[in-house]
C-alpha cells in the first residue's frame, strides 16, 4: 500500500541587480530558463537509518512580480513522515548574481497549516565549481561553515563569502614608495584588533589601480547605496579639486588672512539630509590662582564640589611627541586642559599645560597658559587652545570614532558569521547592527587611514596616526568600559549612587543625558529578547554556538588582549544582556554621536583644527632660552603666527569635503527603533517587545525636543548654541529633517 504523501510549496522572493532587472531580454530569459533550484531538508532524522532527510532539488519557476521582488515557486511531494522542514538550500545555476530575500514554505491544500519563512538576505552567485548537494543537513552545515571560514590561504575573489582574521598589514605601500612603509598593527610589538583577511599584500595598491578591497559578498553595499556613496564621494572630491585650483602647489602655504578662511565658505560647504617626571609646583600654583578667580576658597574646595575637570592628553600623547616633531610641517605636545564648571552649568577652560618631553638634543619644556589680561597673554592663550583643539580633534577621529566603533565592530561581525547559524536568535538580533560596516571599513583602509591618506595628510600625528591608535588600544581599551555607563564613570563624568543609578557630574551634559535614555531602551529590548529565547541561565552557558562566538571574539578578534580578566563570561542573562547591549550601543548610538556631527561642528575648521603646524613662540629651543626670534615674530604679527599654526590651505580643502561625506546619511538607511527584522515580527512575544522598544524611542525623541527648548539648559539652548540632536531617534521621513544630525540613529556603522 502506498504511503501517504504531502505537498509543500516553496515561494522564493528575490531581486536582480539593477542592470539585469531593467534589461527586458535578461528578465525574459531568466523567466523561461530552468536556473533556480530548491532543496528541502528535514529537521528530524530518518528513524530507520538515523540519517537526516532531504528532498531532491526542484526547479523554482517564475510566478509574478511583487513590487521590486521577482516571485519564484517550487512544489514538492514528500512523505507524511518527512517531519518539519529544518533548512532550505537555494542553488543558482544562472550566470548572474541574485539577491534572495526569503523562502516561504506552505501546504497549499491545508489552509489552516502554518507557513514557515526561511530568511536568507544574501546574494547567491553562480559557481560552476560548486560541490554537489550533500547527503545530510549536518554535513551541509559543516560544509557551509568550512566555506565561510576559509582555509587561511589564497586571495579572495568578489563573489566569495569568506570571513577570516588578519592583522593590519595593509596600510602601507612600500613597493611604490619606501616612505610609505608602515608597521604592522596587531601582535606583541603593536597590539591591535584584527580585520577581515583579504590576502592582498597591500590593499592601497589595489585601490590605486582602480580595484576594490575584498569584503565578503554579503557585506558589500547594495547597488543603491554604492551609487549614492560614489556620487557623494565624487562630488566631494570635485569640490576639493575645484577649491585646490585656487591654492598654490605649495601644500604648506598658510591662509594669508582670517578673511581668506571665511572666503572658503562663501559658496557654502553644506551638509544635507604621566610617565614624564617634572616639577609640578609651577603648574599647581598657576592652577590655584586661576581657580581662585572663579570660586571662593582653595583649589581643594573646588575639587570637592566637582567643579574642576581635565581634558587630559598628557600620558596618551607623550610617547609620540618627539617622533611627530621629526615629521614635516607638524608638531605635537602632551597637553592638559583644566576646565571650570560655572554656575550656569557650562565648562570654561581656565588653564592649559603644554609639554615637550626631553629628547637627545633638548631638555624638557613645559608651560602653563591662562586667559590673562594682556594682549600677549590673550594671543598665547588662543594659540594654546588651537593646539589643544588639534589634539582633541585627532583623538576624536583616531580613537573615539575609528578605534572604538568601526575597528571594534568588525571582529564581532567576523565571529558571528563564523560561529552563529543565521537562524540563531543572537545572530538575528545582531545582524541589523552589522550592515555594511565591513564595506565602509575597507573603504577607510583604502583612502582614509592608509599611508598618505586623509588622516596622515591632515592630522597632527601624520604617519604616526595609526601607531597612536594602536598605543591607545594597548593601554586603555577594555570591553567592559565600552558600555556607556562605565565609560561615563571612567571619564569622571558620572559616579554610581548607592542604589546603582548614575549621577552625572555635569548635569547638563547632552551626550550623557540623551545617551542614557537610548542605552536603557536598548537594554530593555535586548533583555526582553534574551529572556524569550533563554528561559534559564544554563541554556546560555550550554549554547555551543553562542559560547564559540564569544570565545572567538576574545581569542581571535582581540587576540592581543585575550588573557585580560575583564572580559565578561556569558553564563547568565545579566552578562549576556549587558554584552549584547554594549555591542549594539557601540554600533548605533556611540557611532551616531561621534560621526554625524563632524561637519556641522567641525566644518568651520578654526573651531576644530585637525592639525597644529607651528610650535608655541615661547617654547625654548635650548636650556635657559632660545625663543627670542619666535617671540619677536609673534609680537610683530600674532595673526600670522596663528594662521601658520592652523591647517594649510591644501589641508583645509582636503578636510572639508571628506567631513561632509562622512557626516552624510545614506539612502535606504535602517534606523534604530523603526526597522524591524522579519524574524522578530514572526514571534508574537518578540514582536510585542519590539513595538514597546519603538514606542520608547519615540518618547525619547519627544524628550530631546523638549530639552532643546529648555532655556535653563545652556549647553543645548541659547544664542549661538546648536541644539543637541545626534542621539534623537527618527520618527518621520529622514529627508524631511532640517539637519543631518537629527535624521535618526542608524542601526549600523554604514558611513
Amino acid at each position: 500500500m502506498a504511503s501517504c504523501r504531502a505537498t509543500r510549496k516553496a515561494t522564493v522572493r528575490l531581486q536582480l541587480k539593477e542592470a539585469d532587472s531593467t534589461n527586458p531580454a535578461k528578465v525574459a530569459d531568466m523567466a523561461s530558463q530552468p536556473w533556480l533550484f530548491i532543496d528541502m531538508m528535514s529537521s528530524e532524522l530518518d528513524p530507520r537509518t538515523g540519517e537526516e532527510r532531504y528532498t531532491n532539488p526542484q526547479e523554482a519557476k517564475y510566478s509574478h512580480m511583487d513590487r521590486t521582488f521577482f516571485i519564484y515557486e517550487a512544489t514538492f511531494t514528500v512523505p507524511s513522515s518527512f517531519g518539519p522542514i529544518g533548512a532550505i538550500m537555494v542553488e543558482n545555476r544562472y550566470n548572474a548574481e541574485v539577491y534572495v530575500s526569503d523562502v516561504e514554505v506552505v501546504q497549499p491544500k491545508q489552509p489552516g497549516e502554518p507557513s514557515f519563512v526561511f530568511h536568507c538576505d544574501s546574494w547567491i552567485t553562480f559557481n560552476p565549481q560548486r560541490p554537489s548537494t550533500p547527503t545530510a543537513m549536518q554535513t551541509r552545515r559543516q560544509a557551509e561553515l568550512d566555506a565561510i571560514r576559509g582555509n587561511g590561504h589564497g586571495e579572495r575573489v568578489a563573489w566569495e563569502r569568506v570571513y577570516d582574521y588578519d592583522v593590519y598589514n595593509d596600510l602601507g605601500d612600500p613597493d611604490t614608495d619606501t616612505s610609505a612603509k608602515r608597521p604592522v598593527l596587531g601582535g606583541e610589538e603593536r597590539p591591535y584588533l584584527r580585520r577581515c583577511k583579504t590576502d592582498h599584500l597591500s590593499e592601497t595598491r589595489v585601490v590605486a589601480a582602480g580595484g576594490d578591497i575584498y569584503v565578503p559578498r554579503d557585506e558589500a553595499f547594495t547597488e543603491r547605496k554604492a551609487g549614492a556613496f560614489m556620487t557623494k564621494k565624487f562630488f566631494s572630491g570635485l569640490s576639493a579639486f575645484t577649491t585646490r585650483q585656487k591654492v598654490s602647489d605649495d601644500k604648506r602655504r598658510s591662509f594669508p588672512s582670517l578673511a581668506a578662511i571665511d572666503a572658503l565658505y562663501e559658496d557654502g560647504y553644506r551638509n544635507q539630509p604621566s610617565q614624564e617626571a617634572g616639577n609640578e609646583l609651577d603648574y599647581m600654583d598657576m592652577l590655584k590662582k586661576q581657580v581662585q578667580r572663579y570660586v571662593m576658597g582653595e583649589k581643594e574646595e573646588a575639587l570637592a564640589k566637582n567643579k574642576l575637570f581635565m581634558l587630559d592628553y598628557h600620558d596618551k600623547f607623550l610617547p609620540y611627541v618627539n617622533k611627530v616633531r621629526e615629521l614635516d610641517d607638524t608638531t605635537l605636545y602632551a597637553s592638559r586642559t583644566v576646565l571650570f564648571l560655572t554656575e550656569d552649568g557650562t565648562l570654561r577652560p581656565i588653564a592649559i599645560e603644554l609639554t615637550r618631553p626631553k629628547s637627545k638634543n633638548l631638555p624638557q619644556w613645559r608651560q602653563v597658559f591662562t586667559p590673562g589680561s594682556s594682549m600677549t597673554d590673550a594671543w598665547l592663550w588662543q594659540l594654546a587652545k588651537t593646539h589643544v583643539l588639534a589634539h582633541d580633534t585627532g583623538y576624536h577621529q583616531l580613537v573615539s570614532h575609528w578605534l572604538r566603533t568601526h575597528c571594534c565592530v568588525e571582529p564581532y561581525i567576523i565571529a558571528a558569521h563564523r560561529q552563529l547559524s543565521e537562524m540563531h536568535p543572537i545572530y538575528r538580533l545582531l545582524h541589523p547592527h552589522f550592515r555594511f560596516t565591513m564595506e565602509i571599513n575597507a573603504q577607510a583602509r583604502g583612502m582614509l587611514i592608509s599611508a598618505g591618506g586623509f588622516i596622515e595628510s591632515s592630522f597632527s600625528p601624520g604617519k604616526l596616526s595609526m601607531e597612536l591608535s594602536s598605543g591607545i588600544y594597548d593601554r586603555y581599551w577594555r570591553f567592559d568600559m565600552e558600555a556607556l555607563p562605565a565609560d561615563l564613570v571612567r571619564r569622571g563624568m558620572a559616579f554610581e549612587r548607592n542604589d546603582g543609578t548614575l549621577q552625572l557630574t555635569v548635569e547638563d551634559y547632552p551626550y550623557a543625558n540623551d545617551g542614557m535614555l537610548v542605552w536603557d531602551s536598548i537594554k530593555e529590548w535586548v533583555s526582553d529578547y534574551v529572556w524569550f529565547y533563554y528561559t534559564c541561565a544554563s541554556e546560555i552557558a550550554r549554547d555551543v554556538e553562542l559560547q564559540a562566538f564569544w570565545t572567538e571574539v576574545r581569542t581571535k578578534g582581540h587576540e592581543d588582549k585575550q588573557h585580560e580578566t575583564w572580559w565578561p563570561t556569558l553564563d547568565c542573562h545579566e552578562s549576556l544582556v549587558h554584552t549584547l547591549t554594549t555591542i549594539i550601543w557601540v554600533a548605533s548610538g556611540h557611532h551616531a554621536a561621534v560621526n554625524f556631527g563632524q561637519y556641522p561642528y567641525a566644518g568651520y575648521f578654526p573651531n576644530r583644527p585637525t592639525i597644529a603646524r607651528r610650535n608655541m613662540p615661547t617654547e625654548c629651543k635650548e636650556a635657559g632660552g632660545g625663543c627670542e626670534e619666535e617671540m619677536r615674530l609673534f609680537e610683530q604679527d600674532p595673526v600670522k603666527v596663528l594662521l601658520d599654526t592652523f591647517p594649510s590651505q591644501y589641508q583645509s580643502t582636503l578636510v572639508l569635503p571628506v567631513l561632509n561625506l562622512l557626516s552624510s546619511h545614506s539612502p535606504g538607511e535602517e534606523y534604530m527603533g523603526t526597522h524591524a527584522e522579519p524574524a522578530w515580527m514572526a514571534e508574537p512575544e518578540v514582536r510585542a517587545a519590539f513595538l514597546r522598544f519603538n514606542a520608547r524611542m519615540m518618547e525619547i525623541a519627544e524628550t530631546i525636543d523638549r530639552r532643546n527648548k529648555d532655556k535653563e539648559l545652556k549647553n543645548r539652548h541659547g544664542p549661538g548654541v546648536v541644539p543637541y540632536v545626534l542621539l534623537k531617534p527618527n520618527y518621520g521621513d529622514p529627508k524631511d529633517m532640517t539637519s543631518v544630525m537629527e535624521m535618526g540613529i542608524p542601526n549600523s556603522i554604514s558611513i
